[in-house]
C-alpha cells in the first residue's frame, strides 16, 4: 500500500466514527425526548383527571371515603376547646331471646342468677329491671356502654342471649357537668333536650361534622357554679337549685347549672323530671331581685332625682284591700338607697306608684320580661305577665307596686340574668346565647336604661353588698354588688306559702367595670346551722356568690385587687344602720 492509499483509508475511517457518534447522539436526544414526551402526557393526564372529579364528577366513591373517616356525630366543645360531647365506638349490652331459636329457652341459667351476675359486673344497675328484662320475650339493650373488660366478664357467664353489639355512641367526657346544656343522645342516634337536639342536622351533617361546634360555656366556671350550688343546697336541704354566669356585654352564657342534675352517658335513665331545666324552662317569682331594675325605671324617668328623699315606712301600705308590708320595721322613714340597703317593699311599691303602671311595665317589656327568653335551647318558659285592667292593657295599682318588688310576675331565672347584665354595663339589653361569639357578631341590642342610670345602679348594688343585704357575696377584691330576693311560692292561704320560699342573689362584678352576671337561686331551702336557722337569700344564696366568683374570676381575666373600688363616696352620707331580710 502506498502512501496515498493509506491516507485515504484513514480518512475514511475517520468519517465513520464521525457518522456513529453523530447517529448515537442524536439517539440520545430522541429518546430523552420520548421519556420527557410521556412523562408529560401522564402528567398532564393526573392533571386532568384531578380536574374532572374535583369540578365535575360527584366522586361518590371518594365521598364514602370520607365520610368514612369521619365520627358519626359532630363533635362538641366548650369556649376553650374542651371537648364536652364526641362520638365513638363501643360495645353496648343486648339481650336476644332468640339465641336459641322460637322455642328454646334463651339462658342458659335462671334470669334470676343472670340477674345477680350482672349486678356484680354493674353495681349501679337496678336488679329488678334486669331481671323483668331477661324474663321478657323481647329484645332490648341491658346496658348501653361496656367497657371491654366487663364484656369479658360477661362472656364468661356463657349465656349465648347476652350479646355485645360493636356501635358508634355519644360520650360526655365531663360526665353530669352541664348536662341542661348539652341533653343527651337516644339510642336511635338522635339529640333531645339541649344542645344536641339544636344541632342535630349540624352535628349529621358530612359537610360540617368534621369541625367542632363551640359553645359560650366554660367549663371551668361550669365546675365552680355547680359544686357551690351543690353545695347550697346541701347545706339547706333544698329540694332543687340553679345559676347562670352571664358575659354582661356579650350576652355569652359562660356557665348554666340546673340542680340535681343526670348523666347524659346514661341516656337509658335520662328519660326523668332531672332533665327539666330550672334556668330557661321554669319561671318563679323572683321577689327582691326586681327592686334595682325599678327603682332604675324611676330614675331613668326623671321620678326619682333626690336619693335623699325620705318615704314612709314605718305601716303597712294599705292599697284597696291589700297590705304591702316589710320583714320587720326600719324606722319612720327610708330614703331610696336605705331601701335597697334594707329591701323594703313599703318604699319601693311607692316609687313605683309615683312611676306609674304604663311606664313600669314598658321597661320590663323591654328587658324581655313578656316573652320567652332568648336563648338557643328548645325548652324556655313563658313568663307569668300581669293582665292589663282596661283596653290598653295597663296594670292595676297594686299590680304595678307589687311587680316593683317581683311579686305578682314570674320569669326564668336567664330572664333576671339578662335584665342584671342591663342594668349594670350601660343599659343595653342584650339576648342571651350558647354559642360563643366573635367580637364582630356581638349584637347591638336595645337600650333600656340611660348610661348615667346604669352607672348610679352599679354604686347602688354594690352599696347593698358593703352595707346591706348582701354582706356575705362581698368577695374581697372583686367588687360585687347584687341584690337578695326571698319569695313565698305560690300556693296556701292568701294565695301564698309562707313556709316554702325561693331564695336568689342576682350580682354582677366587678362593679367599676362590671364583666358577669352571676345568679343564684335555691328552690325551698330551709333554715339550718349552716346558715344560722335562717331561710332568706341573704343567709344562703348570697354566700353561694360570695364563693364562686373568686373561683371565677382569675379564670376569666378578673385578678382580684381590693385596692380599688367603686366610688360610692356620694351615696355614703345617706345611708343610716338597719338590718333587711
Amino acid at each position: 500500500m502506498n502512501a496515498l492509499t493509506a491516507s485515504a483509508a484513514i480518512a475514511s475511517g475517520r468519517v465513520r466514527l464521525a457518522n456513529v457518534r453523530q447517529r448515537s447522539l442524536v439517539e440520545a436526544k430522541v429518546r430523552v425526548l420520548v421519556v420527557a414526551f410521556l412523562f408529560l402526557f401522564a402528567g398532564v393526564a393526573a392533571l386532568v383527571r384531578i380536574l374532572q372529579l374535583g369540578l365535575f364528577e360527584d366522586a361518590p366513591e371518594r365521598r364514602s371515603l370520607a365520610e368514612a373517616l369521619l365520627p358519626p356525630r359532630g363533635e362538641i366543645t366548650d369556649r376553650n376547646g374542651v371537648p364536652l360531647a364526641r362520638a365513638f365506638p363501643a360495645y353496648a349490652l343486648w339481650y336476644n331471646p332468640k339465641a336459641f331459636g322460637e322455642n328454646g329457652s334463651p339462658l342458659v341459667k335462671s334470669p334470676e342468677e343472670v340477674a345477680k351476675a350482672l349486678l356484680a359486673i354493674f353495681p349501679d344497675a337496678d336488679y329488678n329491671d334486669l331481671l323483668k328484662r331477661l324474663k321478657s320475650d323481647k329484645p332490648s339493650y341491658l346496658r348501653q356502654r361496656v367497657m371491654p373488660e366487663d364484656a369479658n366478664r360477661i362472656f364468661a357467664l356463657g349465656e349465648p342471649a347476652l350479646e355485645f353489639p360493636r356501635e358508634n355512641q355519644r360520650y360526655y367526657p365531663q360526665g353530669s357537668l352541664g348536662a341542661h346544656v348539652l341533653g343527651y343522645v337516644d339510642t336511635e342516634g338522635h339529640g333531645h333536650v339541649g344542645m344536641e337536639q339544636v344541632l342535630e342536622k349540624q352535628l349529621l351533617d358530612p359537610a360540617q361534622r368534621g369541625r367542632p361546634v363551640a359553645l359560650s360555656i366554660d367549663m371551668r366556671a361550669q365546675g365552680a357554679l355547680e359544686d357551690e350550688l351543690g353545695r347550697g343546697m346541701l347545706e339547706t336541704e333544698a329540694k332543687g337549685a340553679a345559676g347562670v354566669i352571664l358575659d354582661v356585654d356579650t350576652g355569652e352564657v359562660v356557665a348554666l347549672a340546673s340542680l340535681p342534675s343526670f348523666n347524659p352517658n346514661r341516656s337509658d335513665q335520662a328519660l326523668n323530671n332531672l332533665v327539666f331545666n330550672k334556668v330557661t324552662n321554669q319561671v318563679y317569682e323572683l321577689g327582691s331581685t326586681f327592686k334595682p331594675l325599678s327603682i332604675a325605671a324611676a330614675i331613668d324617668a326623671g321620678v326619682v332625682t333626690d336619693l335623699s328623699v325620705r318615704y314612709p315606712s314605718d305601716k303597712p301600705l294599705a292599697i284597696g284591700g291589700f297590705h304591702i308590708r316589710d320583714s320587720h320595721s326600719f324606722g319612720a322613714s327610708l330614703n331610696v338607697p336605705e331601701a335597697l340597703i334594707h329591701s323594703s317593699n313599703i318604699v319601693t311599691a311607692q316609687v313605683a306608684d309615683k312611676l306609674g303602671g304604663p311606664a313600669l311595665k314598658k321597661t320590663m317589656a323591654a328587658l324581655g320580661m313578656n316573652e320567652r327568653p332568648y336563648i338557643e335551647l328548645p325548652a324556655r318558659g313563658f313568663p307569668l305577665w300581669p293582665r292589663g285592667t282596661n283596653k290598653n292593657g295597663d296594670w292595676a295599682r297594686i299590680t304595678t307596686m307589687t311587680v316593683s318588688y317581683g311579686h305578682g310576675i314570674a320569669v326564668t331565672p336567664l330572664h333576671l340574668a339578662a335584665a342584671y347584665a342591663a342594668l349594670v354595663n350601660g343599659g343595653i339589653w342584650r339576648p342571651a346565647t350558647l354559642f360563643k361569639r366573635d367580637p364582630s357578631q356581638i349584637p347591638e341590642g336595645r337600650r333600656v336604661y340611660k348610661a348615667s342610670t346604669s352607672a348610679r345602679m352599679r354604686q347602688l348594688l354594690r352599696m347593698i353588698v358593703v352595707d346591706g343585704t348582701g354582706k356575705s357575696a362581698n368577695a374581697v377584691g372583686f367588687r360585687v354588688g347584687g341584690k337578695t330576693g326571698s319569695a313565698e311560692k305560690p300556693g296556701g292561704k292568701g294565695g301564698y306559702n309562707r313556709t316554702s320560699l325561693i331564695a336568689t342573689f342576682a350580682a354582677a362584678f366587678p362593679m367599676d367595670k362590671p364583666r358577669y352576671v352571676v345568679i343564684a337561686m335555691l328552690d325551698e331551702p330551709k333554715g339550718t346551722a349552716a346558715t344560722s336557722y335562717q331561710r332568706t337569700a341573704a343567709w344562703n344564696a348570697a354566700p353561694i356568690v360570695g364563693r364562686v366568683v373568686p373561683r371565677i374570676g382569675p379564670l376569666l381575666g378578673v385578678v382580684p385587687d381590693d385596692s380599688r373600688d367603686i366610688d360610692i363616696s356620694d351615696l355614703s352620707p345617706l345611708v343610716g344602720n338597719g338590718e333587711g331580710e
